[in-house]
C-alpha cells in the first residue's frame, strides 16, 4: 500500500528544522526500504525548506499515520500540517530510478486536489523523460479518488503545473521541490 505524506512547514520554524535535521534524517534511515521518493519542497529563493515530501510503499495506514506523526521534526512543532493519503506509483519505480538522476533541471512537487470526477489517473503522454513520481491521491479505502500528486523535472512552474488537466481540480499547488536524503 503506496502513501505520500507532505508535512508543510511551520512558518519561524527553519532554525528548529535545522537543529532537528540529523534527528529526521536518522528517523528516515529506518524507513529506508518502503521509501518511493522524498524530499524538502523550497521556497522561490530555492534554498529555505516550506516542507518534506515522503512517498512510502507502508503495510496499511497504521503503519502510514505512525510514520508521519512519530517523525521527530512533528513531533517537535516545525510542521503545521501533514497532508497524509493513499497513493498509486504509477510509474512503479523509485526516485533513484529515474533515469534523469539527482541533478540538472529544475524539479517540482504539483499536488492537484480532485474536484469531482476522477482525472489523469494515466501518466501524461510525452512526459516519461521528466517524471520522477507519479500517481493519484486516494481515500484510505482506496475507493475513492481526491487528486493527484507528481514529482517531476521541469524547466519552470507553469510547465509543472501543466502535467494536470486544470479544470478537473479544485486547486492544483506547484512547489520547487528537490531529491532528499543525506548528502553524499
Amino acid at each position: 500500500m503506496e502513501f505520500l505524506c507532505y508535512h508543510r512547514d511551520r512558518s519561524g520554524s527553519l532554525a528548529l528544522r535545522d537543529a532537528l535535521l540529523e534527528d529526521h534524517w536518522s528517523y528516515m534511515d529506518q524507513w529506508s526500504k518502503e521509501m518511493i521518493a522524498r524530499g524538502p519542497t523550497l521556497a522561490d529563493d530555492l534554498d529555505t525548506p516550506t516542507g518534506s515530501v515522503h512517498i512510502l510503499d507502508l503495510p496499511d495506514a497504521a503503519a502510514a499515520r505512525a510514520f508521519a506523526f512519530d517523525e521527530p521534526n512533528y513531533q517537535a512543532g516545525v510542521y503545521r500540517d501533514v497532508l497524509l493519503r493513499r497513493w498509486r506509483n504509477l510509474l512503479g519505480r523509485t526516485m533513484w530510478e529515474f533515469p534523469g538522476g539527482r541533478t540538472g533541471g529544475s524539479r517540482y512537487l504539483v499536488l492537484g486536489l480532485g474536484a469531482g470526477e476522477a482525472a489523469d489517473l494515466t501518466p501524461p503522454p510525452g512526459r516519461d523523460d521528466d517524471l520522477i513520481a507519479y500517481g493519484p491521491l486516494l481515500s484510505d479505502d482506496g475507493s475513492a479518488w481526491l487528486g493527484t500528486a507528481a514529482l517531476l523535472r521541469a524547466p519552470d512552474p507553469g510547465t509543472a503545473r501543466a502535467v494536470l488537466t486544470p479544470d478537473r481540480y479544485a486547486s492544483i499547488e506547484v512547489h520547487p521541490w528537490q531529491f532528499g536524503g543525506r548528502p553524499s
